[in-house]
């Protein structure tokens, strides 16, 4: 019910918005309510782990132009094959004059390239926060595979879920015996039905406390009390971090979210020409040219189209340099048990009224099946299904035998 179905199943007669619950139908609350957790989340991350700006500081701007200088001559070579397609002659002789330039004016031009590269590199460290939007990185990101978030609360709590599996069949054994001893003294048809709510609103509920409460390390005689959760904080560190900036924050998640958030894109394209036009202006300079302002616009337009398919050379290094992983894990032992229980508390805490009820009828149903069993009833229905359907069929077969 947490976790499953992704998607809603039923009959979408009425529903609310974000509800798992519709008229006829059930969505787990997890996928239902993804949106919301996520934001939770990365306002945890953004607020509480991790600062993005010094994050970012971490690269060396002249290795990413060393990393990326290759690829410049590529993506201007790919735009002018698009822009001249059928003049593939003039790319060759345009790559032969290139080559038979002396050789201090190809290095005059490589500088050029890699200062571009490296300034560029200096400008989005400086302007992170308008290019990068990590809230609608990670909630864009939840929200195309729903089952990313459930998968990461499930690495995460996977042995709170468990507990609270189990549970069932310890709590509800001992609230059993209770209930056994009042059918002692108490017998009544609706006894077993009535017990079997209060035993299954009493289990999710017991569960749920024990698994969150106390917050904090509470002495109780000769022992000390902690939820269940909160005593695994160390463990729950470092499989959050570890999923969140394998899966989550990867340099290739992250340069999509530059080059495709809404919110971002423009402040990004307008860094990017602005840099561009400089390089552009430099080199053409050198031989005593005009850039055209036109073919400018059509030339910086196609760069940043065709920039992505040139930015896997950084991947490997944006991600070992970056150190989410570490830093995510180090931040979140650091955290107080109070802002740890924020962690993982917060998909139970979204439906627990949700849960305890769902407790409370599973038991209900439980006891009339119980009841029934004991007063004959079950036998004298499976009975009598089980007249209708041989009744049934053999109706069929002499329809059959007659035709």
């Amino acid at each position: 019910m947490i976790f499953y179905p992704i998607e809603f199943r039923g009959i979408p007669i009425w529903r609310g918005e974000e509800l798992p619950l519709g008229l006829i139908g059930w969505q787990g609350i997890v996928p239902c309510k993804t949106r919301a957790m996520s934001e939770t989340m990365v306002h945890m991350v953004t607020t509480q782990l991790l600062n993005i700006e010094e994050v970012f500081r971490r690269l060396d701007p002249k290795v990413v132009a060393d990393l990326l200088s290759p690829e410049v001559p590529k993506l201007m070579e790919s735009i002018g094959n698009d822009m001249a397609p059928s003049m593939g002659w003039l790319q060759k002789m345009t790559r032969g004059l290139f080559f038979s330039l002396p050789g201090n004016t190809i290095a005059v031009m490589s500088g050029i390239n890699h200062r571009f590269l490296h300034d560029f590199a200096v400008a989005m460290q400086d302007n992170i926060g308008a290019l990068l939007n990590v809230k609608n990185c990670v909630v864009d990101q939840m929200m195309q595979d729903r089952a990313l978030l459930g998968e990461l609360f499930r690495k995460c709590g996977q042995k709170e879920l468990d507990f609270l599996t189990n549970s069932g069949l310890w709590f509800g054994f001992l609230l059993g015996l209770i209930q056994m001893v009042v059918a002692l003294f108490w017998s009544h048809p609706w006894a077993n039905p009535i017990g079997g709510t209060i035993v299954g609103l009493a289990t999710n509920w017991l569960a749920l406390k024990w698994i969150f409460e106390p917050v904090n390390p509470t002495k109780f005689g000769p022992f000390i009390l902690q939820g269940q959760f909160l005593r695994r904080q160390k463990e729950v560190a470092a499989e959050f971090s570890a999923f969140f900036a394998n899966n989550v924050l990867t340099s290739e998640k992250l340069w999509q979210s530059i080059l495709n958030d809404p919110t971002t894109k423009p402040s990004f394209d307008y860094l990017f020409k602005r840099h561009l036009y400089k390089f552009a202006s430099a080199l053409s300079g050198g031989f005593g040219l005009r850039l055209p302002s036109k073919l400018f616009g059509n030339v910086a337009s196609q760069a940043v189209e065709k920039l992505p398919n040139h930015l896997h050379v950084l991947h490997p290094y944006v991600d070992k340099t970056l150190r989410l992983q570490s830093s995510l894990q180090g931040q979140m032992e650091k955290m107080t048990s109070a802002k740890f229980e924020r962690v993982l508390h917060p998909i139970f805490e979204e439906d627990e009224l949700t849960l305890i009820i769902a407790g409370g009828v599973l038991g209900f149903l439980a006891g009339l099946v119980q009841e029934g069993i004991e007063s004959g009833e079950v036998q004298k229905w499976f009975c009598k299904t089980w007249t209708w359907i041989r009744n049934v069929f053999r109706r069929n077969k002499d329809i059959n035998s007659d035709a």
